[in-house]
């Protein structure tokens, strides 16, 4: 049986998380690497839904100057849009929003984070139109932005779907002072090119990197990592709520990269920075490990089967011991005071972005990563006993 604790965080805001029996299996974790792409640009973003409506999920990547997909099973790569706009691609979100079983796409391009004023010259975010092959070339739609776009994910409210879009910075921003950073819901009603609306759903951070969508059950939640530390935003009784504007949800450490358990809250801190840590309760913060070097993905998910998540990261440049690549944590007791690591990809994987996905139906969760300067895309099967 399931055991509810209530956790303060460190500003204050409470939180619930939920505790499940853990179970220290006797096994080595396996993972067997097999490259989709091993010449991708830069692969700034990556996700994973059923495109074709095979049944089976694929893989998408914002690459430097196209949005790609790759279908499940011969893995081959087919350009959805090429050169959208002057500056590079930087972001894209897949999900099924309405059921038919086939993921609606968004993605966010005119990647040119200095420049946080010209609207022109920074940020863009389009919505995809599903041709009726989509391994022909889809219909961008442009909608209305502010500089600096950097993340999106699709989200689930009580009134239907939205398109949460996340930048850097605010507008006018230097080094993180000035403006503060809106982030932006978009939904569209009507159905229509035109009828896109789109909403400012909080202002409390000046610089933000990236952010975790939180499902337990009902209307999802938003847990968003920048400068200042990271917030809680929640959707109820029909919009966006964050609170008051200084009630940050954790604070005292910028995060880069933040993800949201049932036990406790990980991220990489500083923005693109050296070190993986826990959040537990009562206030208490972990350092697991400080040998990142552009820490830069971050993915929560049991994929040994031990009750209890365990932590993928990746980052994307070598440390002091030449390293880089990605790594997976796992606790050593239900306490989670004790950690040990093992390598996924050592040197193999400049990691950008990963996700976790079972590809092949096995009930296991793979990994997928997206390498900047390896420039490849590799998916780490899980062969785990």
């Amino acid at each position: 049986m399931k055991k509810m604790i209530l956790i303060t965080a460190t500003a204050g805001l409470m939180a619930l998380l939920i505790t499940s029996g853990f179970t220290k299996k006797s096994l080595n974790p396996n993972f067997e690497s097999q490259v989709i792409d091993a010449g991708i640009e830069i692969g700034y973003g990556l996700e994973i839904g059923d495109v074709d409506g095979d049944g089976k999920d694929d893989i998408l990547l914002a690459d430097k100057k196209q949005f790609v997909w790759y279908r499940n099973g011969d893995w081959k790569r087919f350009v959805m849009v090429d050169n959208l706009t002057e500056h590079d691609n930087v972001c894209i979100a897949a999900r099924d929003t309405d059921g038919d079983g086939l993921v609606e796409v968004a993605v966010g391009a005119q990647w040119n984070p200095g420049e946080t004023t010209d609207i022109e010259q920074s940020g863009s975010v389009h919505y995809l139109e599903r041709p009726d092959d989509p391994t022909q070339k889809w219909n961008p739609v442009t909608l209305p932005h502010v500089p600096t776009i950097h993340r999106m994910r699709w989200v689930r409210t009580s009134s239907g779907y939205q398109l949460i879009v996340l930048p850097l910075h605010g507008v006018g921003n230097n080094s993180g002072q000035g403006e503060p950073v809106k982030v932006l819901a978009y939904n569209n009603p009507g159905g229509f090119e035109d009828s896109w609306k789109q909403t400012v759903i909080d202002q409390s951070m000046h610089m933000t990197h990236n952010f975790d969508v939180i499902d337990q059950g009902g209307p999802e939640s938003l847990l968003v990592g920048g400068k200042e530390g990271a917030r809680m935003i929640t959707y109820k009784n029909g919009k966006w709520s964050a609170g008051k504007t200084k009630n940050l949800f954790i604070s005292g450490h910028g995060f880069g990269e933040i993800r949201y358990g049932e036990n406790f809250i990980t991220g990489i801190q500083p923005m693109h920075g050296n070190e993986l840590v826990v959040y537990h309760k009562q206030k208490s913060r972990q350092v697991l490990t400080s040998d990142l070097k552009q820490g830069h993905a971050l993915a929560l998910a049991d994929l040994l089967e031990q009750g209890i998540d365990q932590i993928v990261v990746g980052w994307r440049e070598e440390n002091e011991a030449g390293e880089m690549g990605i790594k997976l944590f796992t606790a050593k007791d239900q306490s989670l005071n004790q950690w040990e690591s093992i390598w996924i990809d050592k040197n193999g994987m400049a990691c950008e972005d990963l996700k976790l996905a079972d590809l092949d139906g096995d009930g296991r969760m793979d990994i997928i990563a997206a390498g900047r300067n390896t420039h490849n895309l590799k998916v780490y099967w899980n062969k785990s006993d």
